[in-house]
């Protein structure tokens, strides 16, 4: 829809509770950033989707002022989410019981990582370090990899093509959640389980829950 420049405007999303993944982009002026928000953010929270550096948590008004409602959300009037005459598209995201999930989880740098459950097989993960600079938004799927651990990865702040990382195994994708097996000490850790710091992620289900088997 279109912007209007205000602080207080309400959108309907169209879901049926809160939005926990907000992702919005300005279509008009491509060198507005993505701003997204997720729930483990407080208002005035932002980080951005085509970027590598950390969230920026509290103090960034004009981006997400006001939590979302099971109705609408409320972007500020910065201009990458509500500039006034200015096109912007809006993601809108929540778990749904055995076909998505967004949550966070911390790592603690080793291959015993942390265990992340969604309660579903995950057929698609997206990944970003929340908590420091230098973490690439890391996709993995089931398509590129139909076998553990997960070997190539897709990064949606890069231009790159999709990437081997097999040498260093990010994950296992379980029957009912993913596992990180990142070392300390790798040079990659920082993307996906370094010690201590927060990770986000969205992830949706190969089939539900009933349904699925370990791989």
């Amino acid at each position: 829809g279109d912007g209007t420049g205000a602080t207080d405007d309400s959108v309907g999303h169209g879901l049926s509770q809160a939005p926990e993944l907000i992702i919005i982009k300005n279509m008009l002026d491509g060198g507005n950033d993505w701003a997204t928000w997720h729930d483990s953010f407080p208002v005035e929270s932002v980080i951005y989707l085509n970027d590598a550096g950390a969230a920026y948590i509290g103090g960034e008004t004009g981006r997400f002022n006001t939590l979302p409602t099971p109705t609408v959300f409320t972007p500020g009037d910065a201009a990458n989410v509500n500039a006034d005459t200015k096109s912007y598209i809006a993601y809108c995201f929540h778990s749904v019981d055995g076909y998505s999930k967004v949550g966070s989880y911390v790592g603690n740098s080793n291959t015993d990582g942390p265990f992340i459950y969604t309660g579903f097989k995950p057929a698609f993960i997206m990944v970003k370090l929340k908590t420091a600079a230098d973490g690439q938004w890391a996709m993995f799927d089931n398509k590129r990899d139909p076998y553990n651990p997960t070997g190539r990865v897709f990064y949606a702040n890069l231009t790159a093509i999709s990437t081997d990382v097999s040498s260093y195994t990010p994950y296992d994708i379980l029957s009912n959640g993913f596992k990180s097996r990142i070392p300390g000490g790798n040079g990659n850790e920082a993307n996906y389980n370094s010690t201590g710091q927060t990770y986000i992620y969205l992830a949706f289900a190969e089939s539900p829950f009933k349904y699925s088997n370990a791989r």
